[in-house]
C-alpha cells in the first residue's frame, strides 16, 4: 500500500512516519510513505520561495491553498500509475472511523493500492479542487491547522489493519470498535499487583481464562 502526500510543510512527517508500527510497516515494505512538497509543483521565480497559497477572491481573513500546484503534483503521480484515490481532508469531509480503516486496509491491494491525500489548509483550498477528487475526510468536528495531522490519523489507522504489520491478531480483534463502533476495549491491567493501595480485580489472577473471557466480554462498553 503505498501513500502519497501532498503538503506545505512536507518536513512535518520528516521523523514520525519511521517511529513505532508505522516505521516497522515501512521498513518491512508492507506501506510506502511518499511525501510531496507542494512548492515543488508551485510556479515561482528561479531560487525564490513558491507559493502555493494566496488571498481569497472577495475578501477574508487567511490563505487558501491554491489549485495548480495541486493539480500539477495530481498529474506527476497520474503519470506514474501511482495517483490512485484521491483524499482532501477537510472539515465538510465524512468522519473518518475504523471501519473506513478497515476497508482501506481490506482493498489495500485493489482499490485503495494508491492512496493520495492532499492535507488541507485550516482556512481552507480552492474550491475547484474538489473537482479533481475523489472523498473529502474529516477526523472530527474541529480545526486543526493543516490536514497533517489528518493524514497521520488515516494513516496509522488503516495500517495497523494491513495483513503481517501487527505480531499478534487476536489484538484487532479484541480493541476498541474492532467489531462495532462505538464500543471499546475492556479494562486492562498489569504489573505490579499493588500500587498505592490500587489493586487488580481478584478474577484476573485467577488463572481461570473462561471465567475471565467471559468478565472481559461483559465489560465491552458502547
Amino acid at each position: 500500500m503505498q501513500f502519497n502526500i501532498l503538503s506545505a510543510v512536507p518536513e512535518f512527517f520528516d521523523t514520525v512516519l519511521d517511529k513505532s508500527i508505522l516505521g516497522r510497516a515501512r521498513k518491512s515494505g508492507l506501506v510506502t510513505f511518499n511525501i510531496l512538497s507542494l512548492r515543488d509543483f508551485a510556479k515561482g521565480k528561479e531560487g525564490g520561495k513558491k507559493q502555493v497559497d494566496d488571498k481569497p477572491f472577495g475578501g477574508g481573513a487567511g490563505m487558501i491553498l491554491k489549485i495548480e500546484p495541486i493539480d500539477r503534483a495530481l498529474e506527476y503521480l497520474e503519470k506514474k500509475g501511482e495517483k490512485g484515490r484521491v483524499i482532501l481532508t477537510s472539515a465538510k469531509g465524512k468522519i473518518w472511523n475504523q471501519k473506513m480503516a478497515a476497508e482501506w486496509a481490506a482493498k489495500s491491494e485493489e482499490e485503495y493500492k494508491w492512496v493520495t491525500i492532499i492535507c488541507g489548509h485550516y482556512e481552507g483550498v480552492d474550491e475547484r479542487v474538489k473537482e479533481l477528487i475523489d472523498e473529502e475526510i474529516s477526523i472530527g468536528q474541529f480545526v486543526l491547522t493543516g490536514g497533517e495531522v489528518a493524514s497521520l490519523v488515516m494513516m496509522d489507522s488503516a495500517t495497523r489493519l494491513l495483513e503481517g504489520v501487527l505480531g499478534n491478531k487476536e489484538s484487532l480483534a479484541e480493541e476498541s470498535h474492532g467489531r462495532e463502533l462505538g464500543e471499546v476495549e475492556y479494562p486492562q491491567w498489569t504489573q505490579p499487583r499493588e500500587y498505592k493501595g490500587m489493586g487488580v480485580p481478584e478474577i484476573l489472577l485467577s488463572g481461570d481464562h473462561g471465567r475471565i473471557r467471559e468478565w472481559r466480554r461483559a465489560r465491552h462498553k458502547n
